[in-house]
């Protein structure tokens, strides 16, 4: 008569190696012997391997799963508290796991670069606010690419070394509403700096088209 598995499909079951507790969800048979899958994963435990959780008296271990939601991404454009007049394109980011025997926490760090220098910065999610994910980053900074800070509190005139055209007009009064946009969503001053700064070349492109008549 064959030998009946000492364990069933259902049965509650320790595996002593890891002192980790499944459930047997399949029984394979090979060479006589059988084998075991816990919790339907990949590989395969021998009788010996195993015990019933109600005649174990081992360490148990508990395994803890973590869902970790990002709302940041790698490309993505965001500016950083602090850092009113920058703005910084993640790179990379990590999450520093904390457990101790009444707290736990999980932190994620942002890893920046500034633009258009390169200076590397870290930051925790608190500390950003999204100017534009990673699908819109290439469009924003080529748009934007006139206004980054040459010097702090000092911005680039796009309108004092173009002359005026229709088409840098129809730029600046899109970049104006842009900016109008972030103002009324954020309340930075640096937006309302920005809007400030475009309705001064706005006037110094007409005033020179003006001239130029």
């Amino acid at each position: 008569m064959d030998k009946e598995p000492k364990f069933q499909i259902g049965d509650t079951v320790v595996v002593k190696v890891y002192g980790t507790v499944g459930k047997i969800t399949k029984i394979k048979r090979m060479n006589g012997q059988y084998f075991y899958v816990v919790n339907d994963r990949e590989g395969l435990f021998k009788e010996e391997s195993l015990v019933l959780l109600t005649e174990y008296d081992g360490i148990l271990y508990k395994k803890e799963e973590i869902n970790i939601e990002f709302k940041y991404f790698i490309g993505d454009i965001v500016k950083v508290k602090g850092y009113s007049d920058e703005i910084f394109k993640v790179v990379g980011f990590r999450t520093e796991i904390w457990r101790y025997a009444e707290d736990a926490w999980e932190d994620i760090i942002y890893e920046m670069v500034r633009i258009p220098d390169g200076e590397w910065l870290e930051a925790d999610e608190q500390e950003l606010i999204l100017i534009a994910d990673f699908e819109q980053a290439d469009t924003f900074l080529n748009k934007y690419e006139f206004f980054y800070p040459v010097k702090k509190n000092h911005l680039r005139n796009l309108a004092e070394d173009q002359a005026p055209t229709p088409e840098k007009i129809d730029q600046l009064l899109d970049l104006y509403n842009d900016y109008r946009i972030l103002f009324q969503l954020f309340g930075d001053d640096e937006y309302k700096m920005l809007m400030d700064s475009i309705t001064s070349q706005l006037h110094f492109l007409m005033d020179h088209g003006r001239n130029q008549e």
